[in-house]
Formats: structure tokens, C-alpha cells, sequence
């Protein structure tokens, strides 16, 4: 469960959780799928959720764009959760509620997402199937095959919960987000291009191919033991960026301030003042006169 907009990375944290086996055993449910069938939403037309599924050997099949039925089966689940799941939880908004809760919230992300998996597990995937007649535990323990699986959950992770891009070995490393990566290895490579992995949940360190050639380098800006995601560091930057403006906001008001303060008498000289004599030190300049 996660707030916000649906994204790439999101995708893959879900594709993962789907595809990995739980650690609640009456979920048996897992493996690479065949087939996968979505919406033309923009974290499943990305290029990185492409180069994922062509790595995993899935096959990725948009729905007809601006036909909703072709997607009802996806539909019917969020309507079941909707008219079944949410009414029973502390918080929920019924339809036409103008988005008032009718009772007080009193559930934190990680209690809804436990929820929502405890329903899945103990009521949808018990409940006999109208069309097959079973339910959906039971028809999936039927089947006399094996779910495909990746060989390892490192190798999952490096093609799920990693982003490919381009970059440029320059001679001071390599630079991605701002940040710069640094490997003695990469000292024999200044100038080619080469291929980044990297994990937004963590930008500690990036993995580099070049032509067989792999390496991992290190950011010396963060830590293993506290690390940093490139949402956190997008939120840091905008927040250095927002101090920044009222800093400067509040300089210039100052600085129009002071410009339009009339000087003390004292300090004003004439307009006109008489041409200065052999010998005679300059007069001192002032903005507003002259």
C-alpha cells in the first residue's frame, strides 16, 4: 500500500510482492506470470517496466484504450474491496459523503495494508468462484505444475527495483542525480559511455556495464547505514530551493526598502553643487541623487 501517484517504481514493488512467495503460507500464490494484462497508465507504459518484463520473459498486453469494460476484471476487485472491505475499517468515505469520513481514522498505512492482505488471504480467496465452482485457493493448489520462479530474490530485485539509464564516465566518476559515484575501476574508462543501474530506494551506490564489464560504485556523499532515495532527495532539494526564494524574497523587500527611505538632511547634497576647486577631495556620491 502506498499514497500518491502511481509510478514505475511503485509497479515493481507490487510486481514483486506478487511474484515473491509470502511469509504467510496461506498465501500460495506467486511466481513469474505469462501474461500480464493492464491499463495504458503511464507506470506500465514506461520504458523501465518494458525493459523489465522483457527481462523476466513476461509477456506485458494493454487493454483497449477508451473501452473500461475491457478491464473489468480488475475493476470488479477494487469494487469488491470498495463495497465490502473499506464500509468495515475505522475512517471510511462512503460515495456521495462530499469526502467526510463517517467515523474517526484510526488506522496508520501499515494496518490498512495488513487489513486488505488479511481479507484477500481469509475471505476472496476462500469464496467458491460462481464460473469454476471452486475458490481461488483451492484451484490453484489443484494444479498438478510449478510457478515459475527467478533463480534468486537478488537477481528479482536487480531487475525490478532497478532503473537503467546512460551515462558518461567523467574524471571524477560518474554523475547521476546530482550526486557523484566513485570507483578506482572506473579510472581505466574516463570517456565512455557505459550503462547505470540504480536504485531509487537507495542511492548509496549504482552498478555500471560496459561491453561485459561490471562494477560498483560508491556515492561518498551517503551511507549504507542510513540510506537515502531519490524521493528524499528530490524533497530535500525542493526544500532547499523553497528556503532559498524567501531568503531572497526577503533580501530584495529589504534591499527596496532601503532605497525608498528619504536620507537624513545631513547626508543630502544639492543637485546642483558647485564645480570643486583645485586640491578639492571628490564628493561622495549618493545612488539616490545621482
Amino acid at each position: 500500500m502506498f499514497l500518491g501517484e502511481p509510478t514505475a517504481v511503485q509497479t515493481a514493488l507490487a510486481l514483486r510482492q506478487a511474484i515473491c512467495r509470502k511469509e504467510d503460507p496461506a498465501w500460495r500464490v506467486c511466481g513469474l506470470p505469462a501474461t500480464l494484462y493492464s491499463d495504458h497508465g503511464g507506470d506500465f507504459t514506461s520504458d523501465h517496466i518494458a525493459t523489465v518484463f522483457a527481462d523476466l520473459k513476461v509477456q506485458l498486453i494493454h487493454s483497449s484504450p477508451g473501452k473500461p469494460r475491457d478491464r473489468g476484471k480488475v475493476e470488479r476487485m477494487f469494487g469488491t474491496l470498495t463495497t465490502e472491505l473499506l464500509p468495515t475499517l475505522p475512517g471510511q468515505i462512503p460515495p456521495g459523503n462530499y469526502g467526510k469520513p463517517v467515523n474517526a481514522p484510526g488506522l496508520m498505512l501499515s494496518q490498512l495494508d495488513s487489513a486488505v492482505g488479511r481479507y484477500i488471504v481469509d475471505t476472496y480467496h476462500q469464496r467458491v468462484h460462481p464460473e469454476t465452482g471452486q475458490s481461488p485457493a483451492a484451484r490453484w493448489a489443484a494444479g498438478d505444475w510449478l510457478p515459475r520462479m527467478q533463480e534468486s530474490a537478488e537477481v528479482l530485485d536487480l531487475l525490478l527495483l532497478t532503473v537503467t539509464t546512460p551515462r558518461k564516465v567523467q574524471r571524477d566518476g560518474i554523475h547521476c542525480h546530482g550526486l557523484r559515484y566513485f570507483s578506482i575501476t572506473l579510472a581505466a574508462y574516463v570517456g565512455e559511455p557505459v550503462i547505470v543501474q540504480y536504485d531509487p530506494r537507495d542511492l548509496a551506490e549504482i552498478r555500471v556495464y560496459h561491453h561485459g564489464f561490471s562494477c560498483v560504485g560508491p556515492c561518498p556523499r551517503t551511507s549504507r547505514l542510513s540510506p537515502v532515495s531519490l524521493k528524499d532527495l528530490e524533497a530535500a532539494r525542493n526544500q532547499r530551493r523553497r528556503e532559498l526564494r524567501q531568503h531572497l524574497t526577503a533580501r530584495r523587500r529589504l534591499a527596496d526598502l532601503l532605497t525608498h527611505l528619504d536620507p537624513p538632511a545631513s547626508l543630502v547634497m544639492p543637485r546642483e553643487a558647485p564645480a570643486p576647486r583645485a586640491g578639492d577631495r571628490p564628493r561622495l556620491k549618493l545612488y539616490r541623487d545621482d
